[in-house]
C-alpha cells in the first residue's frame, strides 16, 4: 500500500484551471483526498474533498446495481447523483468565496 501511495503522490496531475486561471476547479483536492483516504485519514480526506466518500458509495452501489439489477436502484442512483452534485457545488462555492 505504501508503494501505491508513494506512486500517487509522485505522479499527481496538475489542475490546468488552477494553473492558468489561478482559481480552483470543482475537482481540485480529489487526488489529495484519495491519498489521505488511502493513508487512513478519513477526516482529512473529507475536509479536503467532501464529496469523495459519497462518490465512492455511489460507484459501489452502481456496480452492485449493474450486477444484481435492483428494482429501485435507478432512483437510489439518481438521488446519490443529486447529493454529490450539491456537495461538489457547495464545496466549490465555499472555496471560491
Amino acid at each position: 500500500m505504501n508503494k501505491i501511495i508513494a506512486f500517487l503522490e509522485q505522479n499527481m496531475l496538475s489542475c490546468s484551471t488552477k494553473k492558468y486561471l489561478n482559481q480552483e476547479c470543482m475537482g481540485c483536492g480529489m487526488q489529495r483526498a484519495i491519498i489521505l483516504l488511502l493513508k487512513g485519514d478519513i477526516i482529512g480526506s473529507i475536509k479536503m474533498y467532501p464529496a469523495l466518500i459519497t462518490l465512492i458509495i455511489m460507484f459501489i452501489y452502481l456496480l452492485f446495481h449493474l450486477k444484481f439489477n435492483y428494482i429501485k436502484g435507478h432512483l437510489v442512483l439518481k438521488y446519490l447523483f443529486i447529493l454529490n452534485v450539491i456537495i461538489i457545488l457547495g464545496n466549490y462555492l465555499i472555496k471560491s468565496f
